[in-house]
């Protein structure tokens, strides 16, 4: 299989974007383009939304003409594509080659092999018989859930599990109505494999390319009927991914990767206080430098422009800048936390949860327990620094970026550039690592404004520290959390309060309004996998200068560290096993309860272990995923904590590729448990501390220890997977610390607060 990246020009239709504030993103659908994506692109049968596009017969296709005229797929003849593309996601060539179109970003997560394994299944074609590209920026290609065209939140699957079946279904239906067109047979006499149809009286055979024209003229089906699991031949096998042999040879492009004719590029210098200006600039040092082109600057931020990014970097650093530091420059995290604390003492709480007396519970509770948590700022730390490539000219603007957020991209571009939509080309190529980082348009609309000052292409390269420094982080929460306990130890009652910023400020045209709950805020506190029937739990929003923005697990990732640290807690005090603790609380939840249990058995919880070594839990119900994870962990007298073994245990429904969900489970595992371990962002006089790899760490491969991830078959519907060893790793490896050491650590990293005194 062959990887490629259309160039998405002629692609849009005109329908406009803007934001839904029940929706958790921006670029959204709102009423009346939701109405017109409706009525234009989509079926509606029974009842049912179909999720296979009904595109004029051109316009899909021209979205990536020009490579599709390099495959041979097109031959220019005309504007129409001169095959069979029934929708927005089915390519069939004349010279036979199948074209998938993939409405998802590849980060790295496996989703083009996921998806391109869906509509496969029902058009009947093996993985090895076709090619997969990245959708141009277009409404038909929108997430379902979110109702934007988007990937993050783990919704990929969750979202398109059934679109992209039904679009190769109906691919199929019309190949198999035109070969029994063809041989005046009954359709129900003709069966496909391989991207061939064979007529089971005569043996005749049909192959889909032979078949383009007719199928051309069938109508699109207003119904389908899709297979049922124990009919399928490639979902649930563990197959090979579509994109490992062009990262293997070199051949795949990543966003930095982009060479364009005639391009320059540049390195950018950008304000180190938060919310600082650009005042002046001293480039006389910098004239005449080998290779130095020109200077070019926007509020913020000013950039070197050179014939290769050295001369540019070299130009840099020769360049003299005064900046305007603003109002925040005596900000720090010492202030920052005490406005947390502040708003967490004497704000107004909305409320995500309220269920039960909790207030009353508690009075009558045989004993009750209180802790705070603590939860830092958080960097995302892509392998793959900011990057983004712009030509803009009078009749339009080319951009060559990995993006979460096509249409957004557009949409921004358009913005800044005053150009019409339509006349703003992204290029979306694979991603170096996104874990939320790339849904936010921030670094594109810089690299625009710097783009739109000179006649040339404009490849914007950010430096480690600059990616580091200058990111949309992750909010830093205070949590104050009570349970009160009957005489067994056992929770009556509970509330949990959450401080914190909010993200959908960012994400939202107009901000996110005063006194409506950020969703995202509460999600795996007010939706624990527990029994609890009395519980408040609420949120205060603090909004502070610091730009934020979603991070791989998103709410769950604070909230279920918080809840299953404090369940840990309640366990220990009642004088309870953890794992038996929690069992008696999951009466009600037979997938978490068994994915506890076999975590448990595969990790032989209470088996003997060395001394100073302990294993930690943790459970959730995440993403419509429900998961276990078991660490052991052996923590030095000097408090140095070293990793032992990790245990999975996974029911995310219905699985598509085996491999690929044990692979998230391990990657995001390793993520969250480095972040859990190392990853805090601080600030003084207004700026980041951390820098780069040295300051703020990845676990390193010899760090890495043993990991088994154990699936539970299911045949509910495919949940997330993503972000949910992020997720797990955190409380499972607090847990393990406190097993080990007795000590009850309540803020991140552990090895920040191993080196603060004991409370």
């Amino acid at each position: 299989m062959r990887h490629i990246l259309p160039d998405p020009r002629r692609n849009q239709d005109g329908v406009g974007m803007t934001p839904d504030r029940d929706a958790p993103a921006y670029g959204l659908l709102d009423g009346a383009a939701a109405a017109k994506l409706s009525r234009r692109l989509l079926l509606t049968g029974g009842g049912l939304l179909f999720g296979f596009a009904v595109l004029g017969r051109s316009k899909a296709w021209a979205a990536a003409e020009p490579e599709m005229k390099a495959l041979g797929a097109y031959d220019g003849s005309g504007s129409d594509f001169p095959g069979f593309a029934p929708g927005g996601y089915v390519r069939i060539g004349r010279d036979g080659r199948i074209v998938l179109i993939m409405p998802s970003t590849e980060m790295g997560q496996g989703i083009y092999t996921a998806e391109a394994m869906l509509i496969a299944e029902e058009l009947e074609v093996g993985l090895d018989q076709i090619e997969v590209a990245a959708a141009p920026p277009q409404a038909v290609y929108a997430q379902p859930l979110f109702k934007a065209q988007l990937t993050g939140g783990s919704t990929s699957i969750r979202g398109f599990w059934v679109p992209l079946r039904q679009a190769g279904a109906a691919a199929r239906i019309m190949l198999v109505g035109a070969a029994a067109e063809m041989w005046k047979v009954p359709p129900g006499e003709c069966t496909a494999s391989r991207a061939v149809l064979t007529h089971g009286p005569t043996g005749r055979t049909l192959s889909y390319a032979s078949l383009i024209e007719g199928a051309s003229r069938q109508p699109v089906p207003s119904t389908v009927l899709l297979k049922p699991p124990h009919e399928f031949m490639l979902v649930g096998k563990p197959l090979k991914r579509v994109d490992t042999p062009a990262k293997v040879n070199g051949s795949a492009v990543f966003g930095i990767d982009v060479v364009v004719p005639g391009m320059k590029v540049g390195a950018v210098e950008i304000c180190p206080v938060v919310g600082g200006t650009l005042r002046s600039f001293d480039d006389s040092a910098v004239r005449g430098l080998p290779g130095v082109v020109e200077v070019i600057r926007i509020d913020d931020a000013v950039v070197v422009v050179g014939d290769h990014y050295w001369a540019a970097k070299r130009g840099l650093d020769a360049l003299r800048v005064e900046w305007d530091f603003g109002e925040h420059v005596g900000l720090s995290s010492a202030s920052l936390k005490a406005e947390l604390e502040q708003a967490a003492a004497t704000g107004t709480p909305i409320v995500g949860r309220d269920e039960g007396n909790a207030d009353e519970a508690l009075r009558h509770a045989a004993r009750r327990i209180d802790a705070i948590y603590d939860l830092p700022y958080l960097a995302h730390a892509t392998l793959e620094p900011i990057n983004t490539t712009v030509h803009v000219r009078p009749d339009g603007c080319d951009i060559w970026v990995g993006t979460q957020i096509p249409m957004t991209a557009q949409k921004l571009a358009a913005r800044i550039t005053g150009l019409p939509l339509e006349k703003v080309i992204i290029h979306n190529h694979l991603v170096g690592g996104g874990f939320g980082r790339r849904l936010a348009g921030d670094t594109i609309e810089q690299a625009v404004a710097f783009a739109k000052q000179v006649p040339y292409p404009l490849k914007i390269v950010w430096t480690r520290e600059q990616d580091i420094r200058h990111d949309h982080f992750r909010p830093t929460y205070h949590d104050r959390i009570t349970a009160g306990l009957d005489e067994k130890g056992l929770p009556v009652a509970w509330t949990h309060r959450v401080t914190s910023g909010t993200v959908r400020q960012y994400f939202d045209e107009g901000g996110w309004p005063e006194g409506k709950l950020d969703k995202d805020s509460v999600e795996g506190a007010a939706d624990t996998p527990y029994d609890l029937p009395v519980a408040r739990v609420d949120w205060i929003r603090k909004n502070s200068p610091i730009k934020l923005n979603w991070w791989r697990g998103v709410g769950p990732t604070h909230n279920v560290f918080v809840v299953e640290s404090f369940i840990d807690e309640l366990a220990h005090s009642a004088g309870r096993d953890p794992i038996d603790y929690r069992r008696a609380l999951l009466g009600k939840n037979p997938r978490s309860l068994a994915v506890l249990n076999l975590a448990a058995k595969k990790a032989d919880w209470g088996g003997p272990l060395p001394d100073r070594t302990g294993r930690g839990v943790s459970l959730h119900d995440s993403f419509d995923t429900h998961a276990a994870l078991v660490v052991e962990a052996f923590v030095s007298p000097t408090g140095e904590i070293t990793l032992r073994r990790i245990v999975a245990a996974i029911d995310c429904g219905i699985q598509i590729n085996p491999d690929s969900i044990r692979a998230q489970i391990e990657g995001g595992s390793l993520f969250g448990l480095s972040a859990a371990l190392h990853n805090g962002i601080t600030f003084a006089g207004g700026r980041v501390e951390q820098s780069n790899f040295h300051d703020y760490r990845q676990l390193r491969i010899n760090e890495v220890p043993p990991i088994e991830v154990h699936l539970v078959p299911s045949d509910a519907h495919p949940g997330g997977i993503g972000e949910v060893g992020t997720v797990s790793a955190a409380p499972a490896l607090a847990n393990a610390v406190f097993a080990a050491t007795g000590r009850r650590l309540r803020s991140l990293p552990l090895d920040r607060a191993m080196k603060e005194p004991q409370a």
